[in-house]
């Protein structure tokens, strides 16, 4: 049965088959927890399971599930300041709900649009040099992102619980019993971390675009936001195939770029952290098992 995870705010969120599990620790010190059903498009079509357009589907659904689950932990870890009322509850609903949309905005400029500008001003005009340097330029703002993500002191902490999410999944996937010291032994980092992925995709990007050719105008430009979903579905089976077949040279040779680049955002977890780790995964397969 394959796991997945992600780090959320002072918690970790895991996701088995059909349940998705988030576990958050309260400044209090307690673990609380909050277990839902969950059932994949793609498990509703078999048209949605082909290679490539599952790995569209998984993206799009991450996504949902992650923002859900991180809104989910810093509503746990606000509650106590904002006693709870309904009126707190709704204005944090609009702040997260706008943290998203300025996110995504951003994001399109800075990991999408500003490359393809400052490409066309160096002067590029074949196709493959052109998305060459939109891609490198696009590879050089990720790597400075992370490295200045991996100085903030709050995002320190996530990395902590990141570092903590891998190493249960690590100890579940190798039959270990999910208890604290024999979790502690295993890695902090995993082939099929979604930084990892991000990275396969910045990559996988560089070739779908060459075959898109140099876009001239404001349209062409957006027209690539058509290719996303594309380039998703590719990463993904690239990333499962490196799950799966960790022994191939070939598979380490790919995954060593993603597996590297989790230095900046897995760091070493607290005992009290795995807690909270382990205690997610638990919860999941509970409910499977249940289920």
């Amino acid at each position: 049965m394959t796991i997945g995870g992600q780090a959320v705010i002072e918690g970790v969120m895991m996701k088995s088959p059909r349940w998705v599990s988030t576990s958050v620790r309260k400044t209090t010190g307690e673990i609380v927890s909050r277990v839902e059903s969950y059932v994949s498009l793609s498990s509703r079509s078999r048209l949605l399971r082909l290679p490539i357009v599952r790995g569209a589907i998984n993206l799009f659904e991450q996504l949902f599930l992650g923002i859900k689950s991180l809104t989910y932990s810093a509503e746990v870890v606000t509650s106590e300041d904002s006693e709870g009322t309904e009126a707190a509850s709704w204005k944090f609903s609009l702040s997260a709900g706008l943290t998203v949309v300025v996110a995504f905005v951003l994001g399109l400029l800075l990991f999408f649009y500003l490359p393809l500008v400052i490409a066309g001003k160096v002067g590029a005009r074949g196709s493959i040099a052109f998305n060459l340097i939109d891609g490198l330029i696009r590879l050089a703002f990720f790597f400075a992102y992370l490295g200045v993500l991996s100085l903030w002191k709050d995002m320190r902490r996530v990395f902590e619980y990141h570092g903590a999410e891998h190493k249960s999944i690590h100890a579940y996937e190798n039959g270990e019993e999910l208890e604290l010291e024999t979790v502690k032994k295993y890695t902090t980092r995993h082939a099929r971390c979604g930084t990892s992925f991000l990275l396969v995709v910045m990559v996988v990007s560089i070739l779908v675009f060459v075959f898109m050719g140099r876009p001239d105008n404001i349209a062409e430009r957006f027209l690539r936001l058509s290719a996303v979903p594309i380039i998703a579905g590719i990463s993904y089976e690239v990333i499962k195939l490196a799950g799966r077949r960790r022994e191939g040279l070939l598979v380490k040779i790919i995954s060593a770029p993603g597996l590297a680049l989790q230095r900046f955002t897995t760091r070493e977890p607290s005992d009290d952290q795995l807690e909270v780790a382990i205690d997610a995964l638990k919860n999941a397969l509970k409910a499977e098992v249940g289920a």
